[in-house]
């Protein structure tokens, strides 16, 4: 496997992976971009000591441009369901190269009528109870929904019941994985 040897030419912020916790990368770090999925970039960074994920809002910090989120199809009037789904596909555990979509991982989502749109509450959950990309993996989720046309608000939470399983990934999902 290859991956793109890159330089950072200012600082900004990167989230260790799986730990979560917030770092300042340095302008002139050395990395390796592992993963871009989603509008986010895996790297590995050797000086820090591990993975960590930059946001697509500093793309321009590793020499990247983030492609324009594609607009939904709906200008107007309640947000549906399925718009729902495709922003929630465009969300990456930083780790594993699948959705969370596809890996099982959106337990439950509920749109209802607000004063000023729609507010959408989802409940997902992670691979490991242990992982520490919770909160930037839900915060993404959340910025996605909260992009929609016709959508006030949404809240994502992270839950543990019922615990996840690889059993729980899609088809499309074990496809890309190689588990079938």
């Amino acid at each position: 496997m290859s991956y793109e040897e890159i330089e950072f030419s200012r600082d900004c912020e990167a989230v260790q992976i799986p730990q979560g916790n917030t770092v300042q990368v340095v302008s002139g770090t050395k990395a390796s971009i592992t993963q871009s999925l989603g509008g986010s970039f895996t790297l590995q960074i050797p000086s820090l000591g591990g993975l960590f994920r930059v946001a697509g809002a500093d793309a321009d910090a590793i020499g990247k441009e983030v492609a324009a989120a594609v607009p939904s199809a709906e200008t107007s009037g309640p947000v549906t369901e399925g718009a729902i789904w495709e922003q929630l596909k465009g969300v990456y555990d930083p780790e594993i190269p699948v959705n969370i979509v596809d890996l099982g991982l959106v337990y439950d989502m509920r749109i209802a009528a607000g004063t000023d749109g729609s507010v959408v509450d989802v409940k997902m959950t992670l691979t490991a109870p242990g992982c520490g990309m919770g909160g930037p993996i839900s915060m993404d989720a959340k910025q996605r929904i909260e992009s929609l046309p016709g959508v006030a608000a949404a809240t994502v939470d992270v839950v543990w019941d019922p615990p996840w399983s690889p059993q729980m990934i899609s088809p499309e999902g074990r496809s890309k994985l190689g588990m079938d």
